[in-house]
C-alpha cells in the first residue's frame, strides 16, 4: 500500500515503529521534524498535540504509534478527545506487533491479541490494512472516516506486517564515535557484581551478547522487555529495596524522554546506590531511527535539577570511563549521560531466554547474592 492517500493530511505526530516504517521515512522527507511533522515523548503526549492542532486549525490530525502505545492514549482518548467530552477527531495509524499466528517477540505477544479490542472499547473505528489492501479500499475507508470526525470521533488504520510502501528510508546520523555497544559493554565491566537494569529494544539484546561472549552470568541483569520508558523506575525501586546493591540503569534518550517524569521522583528518593545511564544517540534506533528532541535538550540539567548530586556527560570512551569510575565513587543518584553514534551490528541477536527465566534469575541473584 502506497502512502499517497497521507498526502491530504498537513498534521502528523507520534512516536516511531519499525512496522511503520515508510510511514516514518515518508513523513521525514515531506517535512522533516518541523511544526507539521512533531515526535513526540510518548502516545499521549501526541494526542495532546493533535487536540491542539484540530483547536487551532479546525482540521483532523494524524497521530501514529506502535500498538503498545495504546496504553498511553488511552487516558487522552478517554478523557479529551471522546465525542462525549470534545468530540476532537483525529486518525490514529497504528503499527500492528504480535498479531495473532504472527511471530513476534514476547513484549508483543498480548498486546497484539488486545489491539483491536481496546480501540473499540475506546470507540474507535478501526479498519486494518495489509498487503492486498486496494488503494480504492482506503479512499472508500477514508470516505466512511469523514463521517465520523465530522461527528466528533476517532478513526484509526491498523497496519499489518509488510502493508506500507515508501521507496525512501531513514538514514538520521550523528557525529559520535561510541557505538551503543562499546558503551555497555565498559558499563557492565564498571558494574562488577552490581546489578543492571537495561530498557527495552537493542539495547538489552547487545547486553545479553555481551555477557554470553565473556561466558558471564545474565543473572545480575533485568533486561527490559517492552514498558519502555520504566526501566529508570524499576531501577529506583531495586535500589531502595536492595541499598546493599549498587545497581545500574542502562536508559535510552528516547525512553528516558517518554516518562521524564521518573528522573524527579528519583531525585526526591535519593537512591545512594543508584547509576542512570543515559545512552543518547539522538534517536530512535531500533524503531527505525527517527530523531529525538534530545539533541536540544540538556539532560544532564534536567537530572541536576531532578535532585542528582552528580550529573556527567561523556561523548568518547576515556570520559565514559573516567565518569564511571566517579560515579563509583560518589552516593548516587548520579546520573551519566554518553552520547553514541548510531547503528548496531547486523548479526545482533536476541536473548535465548524467555522473560520470566529473567525474571527468576534477577530475584535469585538479589536473594542470595
Amino acid at each position: 500500500m502506497r502512502l499517497d492517500f497521507l498526502n491530504e493530511f498537513e498534521f502528523f505526530t507520534g512516536v516511531p515503529d519499525s512496522l511503520l516504517g515508510p510511514l516514518c521515512s515518508y513523513l521525514y522527507d515531506r517535512f522533516g521534524i518541523s511544526d507539521s511533522h512533531i515526535v513526540a515523548a510518548n502516545e499521549g503526549n501526541a494526542v495532546g498535540l493533535a487536540a491542539g492542532y484540530h483547536l487551532a486549525t479546525g482540521k483532523v490530525p494524524v497521530v501514529y504509534l506502535q500498538n503498545s502505545g495504546e496504553g498511553n492514549v488511552i487516558n487522552p482518548l478517554a478523557s479529551l478527545m471522546n465525542d462525549q467530552v470534545y468530540g476532537i477527531p483525529c486518525l490514529f495509524i497504528v503499527g500492528w506487533r504480535g498479531e495473532p499466528g504472527v511471530h513476534d517477540e514476547p513484549q508483543h505477544v498480548y498486546q497484539g491479541r488486545v489491539t483491536l479490542r481496546l480501540l473499540e472499547d475506546m470507540d474507535v473505528a478501526a479498519y486494518i490494512i495489509d498487503k492486498t489492501t486496494a488503494e480504492s479500499e482506503v479512499a472508500a475507508q477514508l470516505d466512511a472516516f469523514r463521517a465520523l470526525w465530522a461527528a466528533g470521533k476517532q478513526t484509526a488504520f491498523v497496519v499489518r506486517k509488510g502493508a506500507l510502501e515508501y521507496g525512501g528510508k531513514l538514514a538520521y546520523k550523528n557525529a559520535y564515535p561510541l557505538l551503543r555497544e562499546e558503551i555497555i559493554r565498559r558499563v557492565a565491566r564498571a558494574a562488577g557484581n552490581g546489578v543492571i537494569v537495561s530498557t527495552t529494544g537493542k539495547a538489552s539484546r547487545e547486553l545479553f551478547e555481551i555477557r554470553a561472549r565473556e561466558n558471564d552470568t545474565h543473572a545480575r541483569d533485568f533486561l527490559t522487555v517492552g514498558s519502555m520508558g520504566h526501566a529508570s523506575s524499576i531501577a529506583l525501586a531495586v535500589a531502595l529495596y536492595r541499598p546493599e546493591k549498587r545497581v545500574w540503569c542502562i536508559d535510552g534518550d528516547g525512553a528516558a524522554l517518554m516518562h521524564l517524569g521518573a528522573m524527579p521522583v528519583i531525585g526526591s528518593r535519593s537512591p545512594r546506590n543508584l547509576i542512570h545511564i543515559v545512552i543518547n544517540n539522538q534517536c530512535h534506533e531500533t524503531v527505525g531511527g527517527m530523531p529525538t528532541v534530545a539533541n536540544t535538550a540538556d539532560l544532564c540539567a534536567i537530572a541536576r535539577a531532578s535532585g542528582y548530586p552528580l550529573a556527567l556527560r561523556a561523548e568518547d570512551g576515556q570520559a565514559l570511563d573516567d565518569a564511571l569510575t566517579q560515579a563509583k565513587a560518589q552516593d548516587g543518584p548520579v546520573f551519566i549521560e554518553v552520547m553514541s553514534s548510531t547503528g548496531a551490528r547486523a548479526d545482533l541477536g536476541r536473548p535465548t531466554t524467555t522473560a520470566m527465566e529473567n525474571k527468576l534469575n534477577f530475584m535469585d541473584y538479589l536473594r542470595h547474592e
